[in-house]
Order: C-alpha cells, then structure tokens, then sequence
C-alpha cells in the first residue's frame, strides 16, 4: 500500500529546542517599544531590566530574598560564573545524564581542576542513582531538565534539607515549564530562549541567601573574568541584581523577554505555563503509545521531560543497523519532513543516540504538534521503504 501524504501541516512549524518558537500570535510589533539607540545605563534601559527581573521573579514564584541577576552568554555564561565564583569551599559531586551535564563535569574536573569531585553519570535514557549523591556535606550541580536526552529529576526530594553545601542547578530547559523547588536549590540558571521562546545571548542566575553568603565568604584560588565576578571589595555587586548588567545587553531582546513574561502571565503564570507543555507532551505520549515502531528516549515515565521531547526508532529494521546507519536513518527522516515544511530542527543532538527530538514548552501549540505527527509517521515510513531499495 502507497504511503499517503498527510493533508494538513502544522501553522506553525517550529519545534527546535532552542531558540524555541516564539509565543503564539508573536510579531515584530511585539518590540516596538525597544529602547533602541539607548544605553542600557539611562533610566530608560536601567527600568526595563529590572521590570525584566521583576517579572521573572513574580512567573517564576521566585523567594523575595533570592537575587536575580541578567548575565552574559546564555545559560553556559550563567553556569561558568556559578561554578568559577562557588566552588572550590568544599568537595562537590558531578551529577549528569546528558550532553551539558557531562561538560559541567568536564570544566569542573579538567579546567577548575578541583580536586575533590565525585563524579555519577549515567546513560542516555536514565537517571543515576541520586541517593548516592551527598546533598548534605558537599556541592552539588546538575541539570533539572537533560535537553538533549529527555530525561528530568521527577523531584528534588533528593536534595538534603539540612544541607551545608550548595546546589547549582542548570534549568534552563526546565524553567518556566516545570515546578523548581526553590527551598532546595541554592544557584538556578536558564536562559530566555527556550520556554519563553526568548532570543539568545543573555543568560539568568538566581542565588539563594545562602549563596550569596558564599560569595561573600569564600575567594577562588583562581582569578576570575570580569563577566564572572558578582562581588567587589569584599561586598556583592547589587547593581547585577537590580538591572545593571555586566555587560551591554540587546535592549531589542530584552523587550521581547518583557513581552513573553507578559504573555506568561496572561495564560496563568507558572501554572498555565506548565498546563501547557504537559498538555503537550501528552500529545506526543499518545502517538507513541499507538505506535510500536517509536518510544521515548527516557527509559521511566516519571522522569520523561515535558519540554525536550526526545525519541528513539524502535522498529528491528532500523535497530539492527550499524550506529552510524541508524544516525543517517534519523536524519534522512528530519529531511524529508523539513523538506515539506511541516517540522524543523527536530534531529537528535549531535551527541545524543540517534532520534527525533520534539520541542513541547509552553509556546508550541497543541494543534501544531498534533498535525505534526503524521508527517512524522508518513516519513519514517518513507525512509523505511529506502532501506529495502537499497538492500536490494
């Protein structure tokens, strides 16, 4: 039987994993209120990076003696300046299940050089063993949300109350779509592009008290960038904290942050955000269900992410080919359903085992992503087909 072609195609077709898709009904009108030609040091610029701070706090349900600072160079730059300005005090564990994790470890272990880490990783699918991890005595970093691997902390029940060291939490696919506990995590970092939809380049760390006090108590061994430091002559640097950014920001990203916090309130805050993207990964949950050829790259429900969907072929045809066969598999799939225009940006990470990988925050939309999945269907069968031609 012929594969047919699916007759209708996503309105919007955007589901990269960063920079996501831009909050439904978006245009450029959204930023004609940028202070453009501006400094970011008058009133004008200085005003709308704290409204920027304020909003977050306020969607975020951010604690009012937790610090929210607007740092350069994405979430990277945020966690640079965390792990650099933080650790060193006391012995850490490494905790990382993907991509990003893994190269927290390595600048951790090979750059810092520190010399008591622990490190607990696992495979591409899994979490490690979280129990084993010392929240108690030591620092702790990790990601709440694995973007390239699909695979999340269900919770930070894990995480020591009583704790003495500090947790550095890497959020930046989880924040704004899921439920952090603020209680529990002492340094969270995320950027604006990828929930909110927001462009690159700007990064937000948001320190505890107790973090702060580190800052304030413990020197580096090393020195420290200029984009990195948060302290001067011996006192933390308010100003970071309140609009007065490190470097000079994009006034015209900064106002399309301001409007995708507006928009995030408009559809219920955090609440509604995260209403969203789980009504969301449910639609990806239900086809994979249908569908014995597809499953989830995150092995236990619980953990499944609700942003970074990634998926895995399952089917024996594909699974018993070499790694790098089932990697052109994969991408041959992507191809023929960009080539139609019905998805982009939906390949596996370069480092991640071969698969679709599905952006499903707040900003995508239901019906987009349920007019997707037949494209997703009509093209694996396609390239399928290709693997019986080219045996023959």
């Amino acid at each position: 039987m012929a594969n047919t072609i699916p007759a209708a195609r996503p309105r919007v077709p955007h589901f990269s994993s960063g920079p996501c898709a831009k909050r439904p009904g978006w245009t450029l009108k959204a930023l004609s209120d940028a202070a453009l030609g501006r400094s970011h040091r008058a009133k004008v610029g200085k005003d709308k990076l704290k409204l920027a701070i304020d909003l977050t706090r306020e969607v975020l349900q951010i604690p009012a003696d937790y610090r929210i600072g607007i740092v350069p160079a994405s979430d990277t730059g945020a966690v640079e300046m965390a792990m650099w300005s933080l650790l060193g005090a006391r012995g850490v564990d490494m905790v990382a299940w993907e991509s990003f994790g893994e190269g927290w470890v390595t600048d951790v272990a090979k750059q810092l050089k520190l010399a008591d880490v622990r490190t607990f990783t696992a495979p591409y699918g899994e979490l490690p063993n979280l129990k084993k991890v010392d929240t108690r005595n030591r620092d702790v970093v990790f990601t709440w949300n694995g973007t390239t691997s699909g695979v999340r902390v269900a919770d930070a029940s894990w995480i020591a109350d009583d704790r003495e060291g500090l947790t550095i939490c890497d959020a930046t696919s989880a924040a704004f779509a899921q439920k952090l506990d603020w209680q529990k995590l002492d340094v969270v970092t995320f950027s604006w592009q990828k929930v909110l939809g927001g462009e690159a380049a700007h990064g937000m760390i948001v320190l505890s008290p107790r973090a702060v006090e580190r800052l304030l108590t413990y020197k580096p061994a090393w020195p420290l960038p200029k984009i990195f430091r948060m302290t001067s002559g011996g006192k933390l640097s308010e100003g970071i904290f309140a609009g007065e950014t490190i470097n000079t920001p994009s006034m015209l990203a900064v106002e399309d942050y301001l409007d995708a916090l507006t928009w995030a309130k408009k559809v219920g805050g955090l609440d509604g955000l995260v209403k969203r993207a789980d009504g969301n990964a449910r639609v990806i949950a239900k086809f994979v269900r249908e569908n014995d050829w597809i499953d989830f790259l995150a092995v236990k429900p619980k953990t499944r992410s609700n942003t970074s969907v990634c998926l895995r072929f399952t089917d024996p045809a594909v699974t018993a080919l070499p790694a790098e066969a089932q990697a052109a598999f994969a991408k041959q799939v992507v191809s023929i359903i960009e080539k139609a225009g019905a998805g982009y940006d939906l390949g596996h990470y370069r480092d991640a085992p071969p698969g679709l990988r599905i952006w499903c925050g707040a900003t995508v939309q239901s019906r987009d992503l349920k007019a997707l999945l037949p494209w997703i269907a009509y093209a694996f069968a396609e390239a399928k087909a290709s693997l019986g031609k080219k045996a023959a």
